[in-house]
């Protein structure tokens, strides 16, 4: 892994702590029980997915801290599958799948994983698979499309490499 990977990974993982440090539980979170939506709170596990899945795999488990820290139990768990999507759309990304397609495939994932990981909290499959699974689909296709504009900028300043 070089150098400036490491270091944007870094500066991922800190800024995908610092969102839910700063902005969860204000108005810039959407909470509807057991969902729950944080403005931008998936641009760092997006971005990192085109470094490397050890990079999202950590920046991950990051953002599932710093909601476990700030929010609750359950809605750091559910931030905390984003390691698993994270690592496999990192590991999709590194096989040359384009970067909009990696966000897209991933989508379904991410909103699977979190509503299977309410059930054990106690909610219903209505309420798991309709309120959060949906949700979360939509707003990691928001979140994906902020991702696009900084991933091509990125790209730009050299910051991110393509097809890794």
């Amino acid at each position: 892994m070089k150098t400036r990977d490491i270091v944007v990974g870094g500066l991922l993982a800190a800024i995908a702590l610092l969102i839910p440090l700063l902005f969860a539980n204000t108005p810039l979170m959407v909470h509807i029980p057991p969902f729950s939506a944080t403005i931008a709170s998936h641009v760092p596990i997006l971005l990192s997915m085109a470094i490397s899945p050890a990079v999202a795999i950590f920046t991950g488990v990051v953002s599932g801290i710093g909601f476990v820290i700030r929010t609750s139990p359950i809605i750091g768990a559910r931030a905390l599958m984003h390691a698993v999507f994270g690592g496999l759309g990192a590991y999709a990304y590194s096989k040359k799948i384009p970067f909009y397609i990696v966000l897209l495939l991933t989508a379904p994932l991410h909103g699977l994983l979190e509503a299977l990981v309410v059930l054990p909290f106690g909610y219903d499959l209505n309420q798991a698979f309709v309120v959060v699974g949906a949700g979360t689909v939509l707003h990691h296709l928001v979140d994906a499309a902020i991702t696009l504009v900084v991933y091509k900028v990125l790209v730009k300043m050299s910051f991110l490499g393509i097809y890794r």
